[in-house]
């Protein structure tokens, strides 16, 4: 059997939504393989610890909340929020080793982020930017969690090789055809790696809807960024047939973002801007949509492609290429090779 690959550290993974954290919430998320406690402090910045009190490891966020300290419902040792015991309720003495590991933890774009290795690197490194999710209309984004039971690196094949819509996606996205109509194309920047489709002159897709007619041909294009470990942002675009790119496009962009929650399963985290402004029947839409194609048609399939290697190493089964996968091939390499010099 083959054994888990080690999880690159001294990068930021997504921990949750923003809003997860709202209204002095206590929220556990195993994140590679830690149990960890995530609360939004008093001054709005973000507490991330070991969710296990060091007494006799019962987890912190079944705890009682004063200020930014927790008090454990065990026992009632108390906690600040860089996890230092200040309260010891049967003695002025506080134990020696009663202290909790914290990460480096901040909050971007409605988004919570955590580092789970050397705090001094974190300083310097730079959030991932999805400022592009800001809704034109004054609303967050819809989002969403799922937890798929897989490695997080097959979740990356799936989204670095958009050519699967054609298939899994016929009850939701449904590709019709475009993207055999299309050009792909995979381009390394080095911080960056991109994985690109372009159709030209296709019938309009759906994010257009309401502002082209449905009959207009439109050049269209899916565009993919993949930024290490596994933080990916699409563009879905569309201009009249023969336009420039740049010129007045109606543009879509979604989070597709995957931290794992142990070696062989992941959290899934979306959202999506809107086409339109947002109501109750549109966002219960889009809601459903995206439930669909994630929950009941990528979910299953990747769930069922991991579990059908019996335990093998995925380069060991010798993966066929079939061009188009480019995207998810480099990306398992530039993430391997991350790790290796990390760890030397």
């Amino acid at each position: 059997m083959a054994q888990p690959q080690p999880f690159l550290q001294n990068a930021w993974y997504m921990a949750a939504w923003e809003s997860e954290l709202a209204d002095g919430a206590l929220l556990r998320r195993r994140l590679l393989g830690n149990p960890v406690l995530l609360f939004a402090k008093e001054d709005g910045t973000i507490a991330a610890l070991i969710d296990r009190c060091p007494h006799r490891f019962a987890p912190l966020s079944m705890g009682t909340r004063k200020g930014d300290c927790i008090s454990c419902a065990y026992h009632g040792l108390t906690f600040d929020a860089e996890g230092r015991c200040v309260a010891n309720p049967f003695s002025e003495s506080l134990p020696k080793i009663a202290a909790i590991r914290s990460f480096p933890a901040k909050a971007s774009d409605g988004i919570v982020w955590f580092w789970p290795g050397d705090p001094a690197q974190a300083a310097d490194a730079v959030l991932p930017d999805f400022s592009m999710l800001a809704e034109p209309w004054s609303a967050e984004p819809l989002s969403g969690h799922t937890l798929m039971a897989a490695p997080y690196q097959f979740g990356t094949d799936n989204l670095m090789d958009l050519s699967h819509i054609e298939f899994v996606h016929k009850g939701s996205f449904a590709g019709n055809g475009v993207i055999f109509a299309g050009e792909h194309a995979v381009v390394d920047d080095g911080t960056f790696l991109h994985s690109n489709w372009f159709m030209t002159d296709v019938a309009a897709p759906p994010h257009t809807m309401g502002v082209y007619d449905p009959a207009t041909r439109c050049d269209h294009w899916l565009d993919m960024r993949w930024q290490a470990p596994a933080t990916m942002c699409l563009a879905i675009g569309a201009v009249p047939a023969g336009t420039p790119r740049d010129q007045q496009p109606v543009v879509a962009h979604q989070a597709h973002i995957l931290t794992p929650e142990t070696a062989m399963t992941t959290h899934y985290f979306w959202s999506t801007t809107r086409g339109q402004p947002p109501s109750p029947q549109g966002d219960a839409f889009l809601r459903d949509l995206f439930t669909k194609a994630f929950d009941e048609e990528d979910k299953p399939i990747i769930e069922a492609a991991f579990d059908n290697l019996d335990g093998a190493d995925f380069w060991d089964m010798k993966p066929a290429s079939l061009g188009i996968d480019q995207g998810g091939t480099r990306a398992r390499r530039k993430l391997e090779t991350l790790i290796k010099q990390e760890q030397a």
